[in-house]
Order: structure tokens, then sequence, then C-alpha cells
């Protein structure tokens, strides 16, 4: 498996484009996978604030992304908040964690100091990581925490 910037392999978006609806679209509704294909187009420049990574062993396996902010709330978590998607069909293998770690290191060599993400549902597997949960909140009608 290896890891590589999407700017080097962008058409693999329609692809995250989809799974990313499929996976979050109850936390924003009204969206649809074209404005998503059209919110990814960013992350195919030179700046390393939005990236998206993904991991590909002769398909595309999955990928974690790091943005400016994520959510509507939590204005003062600005710069570093890190959100991602794993393909179901390849959980459980390390990827995922291999992505994450991946975002982590290369977050602290652009000299970020201090991660943010939310989860709805994975605050287990964020901890495992070494992610401290700092908040349990309602965002867009959902209990999610928000993790460091």
């Amino acid at each position: 498996m290896k890891i590589i910037d999407l700017k080097y392999e962008p058409q693999y978006i329609p692809v995250l484009a989809e799974w990313h609806h499929q996976e979050w679209s109850y936390l924003h509704p009204g969206g649809s996978i074209d404005k998503r294909i059209e919110d990814m187009q960013p992350f195919l420049n030179d700046d390393f604030i939005p990236s998206t990574f993904v991991a590909l062993e002769n398909d595309l396996l999955g990928s974690a992304a790091i943005v400016a902010h994520d959510m509507d709330t939590n204005q003062e978590y600005s710069r570093g908040w890190r959100v991602s998607l794993f393909s179901p069909a390849n959980r459980r293998r390390g990827i995922g964690s291999q992505l994450v770690i991946h975002i982590m290191n290369r977050a602290r060599e652009a000299g970020i100091k201090t991660l943010f993400l939310f989860t709805p549902d994975k605050e287990h597997f964020y901890k495992k990581l070494g992610w401290q949960t700092i908040s349990n909140e309602i965002y867009r009608g959902h209990m999610v925490q928000s993790c460091r």
C-alpha cells in the first residue's frame, strides 16, 4: 500500500465524493455528490491545508484529509481539523490508522502542533491513536465528540 497526495491522482475525486456523501450526508443536509466534487477542487493545489491523502493498492482503499475548519461551531479550533473516510470494505486492515498517522506526521512537519477532529462514532478508534476527547456536543442534530 502507498499513501499519496490526491493532487497526483485526481481521478479518484468522484469515488471519494460518493463515499463522503454516503458516509456523512446526514451531517451535511442539502448536499450532493456534484457539490462534494466541486468542494474537493481546492485539495488539488500545492498548499498543505487543505490536502487529501489517498491509500492505494491496485485501487483506492481510503482517504484522509486536513482542512482549516470542519464544523460551523468551535471556530476557536481553526487550522488543523483532520477529517477522513475509509472504505467500509477495507476496515480493520490498519489502513485508517496508517492514514491518520500520515496526516499527523505531515502536520507536525508543517509546524502544526495540534489537530482537531469531530466524530459521531469513531471516538475509540482515535483514542487508540493518542487523541483525547475535548467535548461531547450535539452537531446538526447528532451527538459527536470533538477530539485533539
